[in-house]
């Protein structure tokens, strides 16, 4: 599906199903387009993530409900999906500034109306990307699950955890001591960020890795083998990680809904990382890579 439509798709039937017990893997799964697509790039042209969208949504549908209705509060509570008064009071006075009894005596509530996406496209296709296929391709490393709506804050986390358990001595140009570091001088773990979306809801895996070049796979670090296909691989260059997520915010924002020959296929995605040199330089070299396919002509 065009990735617009997707998109529209996505606010579409979250809109039809506020009242509702629906998941990310539902609203994604009614796009047609992969969970941990979806919740990146619905976060880059709006804003805020799925769950927040429905969460904000729901709460200003309550407070219309509470201005005009008489309707009891645990009964909108329930509504919207909150178990309790409690629960649902202290959401919604969170968001709005105001209980619901302040609102149902005259407090105004924040506005937050149904989203319609429109995309102004400057330049998307002038991007410096090219379309590369590869054949399958194997790599290893250290994996940990993340949620999409947290991942921004906790995957760098995860990294400054990686070197200085395993990396840094290695790094330093030391010999290794253990297997770990011994796997990270033989595929030269660090060079890649891969997002792999095949678990439920909005958790997807990720991994700090490197091409894997065979040998010993120490307890705890797993392999990933990619499938034979085409990917869109765009170069970034400049200082990390302000230039890559710049350019990883023009893919969703521009790219994607101006390019008529390619969309989003598969699920996972590829961060490149030069590993011999100074990731703050303006100079620094990064690149993206997102699988695609050809569009089908109508």
């Amino acid at each position: 599906m065009e990735w617009l439509s997707c998109i529209r798709t996505a606010v579409a039937f979250m809109e039809e199903h506020l009242q509702d017990d629906i998941s990310v893997q539902d609203v994604a799964r009614e796009a047609a387009v992969s969970p941990m697509f979806l919740q990146r790039g619905f976060s880059v042209m709006t804003g805020c993530g799925i769950g927040e969208y429905l969460r904000n949504r729901r709460l200003y549908q309550a407070s219309l409900d509470l201005l005009e209705t008489d309707e009891r509060v645990i009964d909108i509570a329930l509504r919207y999906g909150y178990e309790t008064p409690e629960s649902f009071t202290k959401a919604f006075s969170r968001f709005h500034g105001a209980s619901p009894s302040q609102v149902r005596d005259g407090a105004s509530p924040k506005t937050f109306l149904p989203l319609k996406i429109m995309v102004s496209i400057q330049g998307g296709n002038q991007m410096d990307y090219k379309i590369t296929p590869m054949f399958p391709f194997k790599l290893i490393g250290f994996q940990r699950v993340f949620d999409a709506e947290t991942s921004y804050q906790e995957i760098p986390r995860f990294w400054d955890e990686f070197c200085e358990k395993y990396a840094n001595n290695v790094y330093a140009g030391n010999d290794p001591k253990n297997p770990y570091e011994q796997a990270i001088v033989d595929n030269c773990i660090g060079e890649y960020g891969v997002c792999i979306d095949d678990l439920e809801g909005s958790k997807f895996r990720y991994l700090v890795a490197g091409k894997y070049t065979g040998g010993e796979v120490p307890k705890g670090m797993v392999v990933y083998e990619f499938p034979r296909g085409e990917w869109a691989v765009f170069s970034c260059v400049g200082p990390n990680p302000e230039t890559l997520q710049s350019v990883n915010t023009r893919i969703f924002k521009e790219w994607l809904p101006g390019n008529p020959n390619y969309e989003l296929f598969g699920n996972a995605t590829v961060e490149w990382y030069d590993c011999t040199e100074d990731s703050t330089s303006p100079d620094y070299r990064s690149a993206i890579w997102i699988p695609v396919k050809r569009r089908e002509k109508n």
